[in-house]
């Protein structure tokens, strides 16, 4: 399946919940999309509330079906707790870094950046969004492309970074310090219900 390029906040309001992690994308409507979405009522089955929990998910990080469950599977095999890990290499993602470290002010347009090539791991451009980006590497945007405006206005809008990463402003570049722990990433998601899902 294509990747979804549609309104973010049409997916975001279908799950009903902020996919971009500042609840703009459904202040204004909070209920589902379509001509009957404020309408809608009845409680949803256990499928209905695992499947809910998936696209949650699936759609904050921006990822397909195919791509997705193929991280949930290597989560599995690592050891420890199974839907913590796959948070934690989902927040691995070379486009997800990028949008903690502000570069962007969203997902989709830290993806973008990474895609046209505009950043480097370890002073090396690399141009694929799903890269996994290891601990302790050095994330930066490429000499050439310092004096982009996107990048310059996403920086202005950060407030606060996640304590998993340091940033250099000066640089422009950051480091991953660490993996996350779990009480750092989202309280709104129940990774349970994901990993109670594809095992059901």
């Amino acid at each position: 399946m294509a990747r979804y390029t549609g309104p973010s906040y049409k997916k975001a309001r279908r799950v009903g919940f902020s996919i971009l992690e500042n609840g703009k994308d459904i202040a204004r409507r909070p209920y589902g999309p379509g001509q009957h979405g404020a309408a809608r009522k009845g409680k949803p089955s256990n499928y209905g509330v695992q499947l809910k929990e998936k696209q949650k998910v699936r759609f904050m990080y921006g990822l397909n079906e195919k791509q997705f469950r193929k991280t949930f599977d290597e989560a599995g095999k690592m050891k420890g707790i199974h839907g913590e890990n796959f948070l934690r290499l989902l927040e691995s993602r070379l486009d997800n870094l990028v949008y903690r470290l502000g570069l962007a002010s969203t997902r989709r347009g830290a993806r973008q950046l990474v895609n046209h090539g505009h950043i480097t791991v370890d002073g090396k451009k690399v141009d694929i969004p799903s890269f996994r980006v290891k601990p302790g590497s050095t994330i930066a945007v490429k000499d050439s492309s310092k004096d982009m405006k996107v990048i310059k206005e996403a920086l202005e809008k950060v407030t606060n970074r996640v304590e998993f990463v340091t940033f250099d402003e000066n640089k422009l570049s950051g480091t991953y310090v660490r993996l996350p722990e779990r009480r750092e990433l989202n309280a709104d998601i129940d990774e349970s219900l994901i990993v109670e899902f594809y095992n059901r």
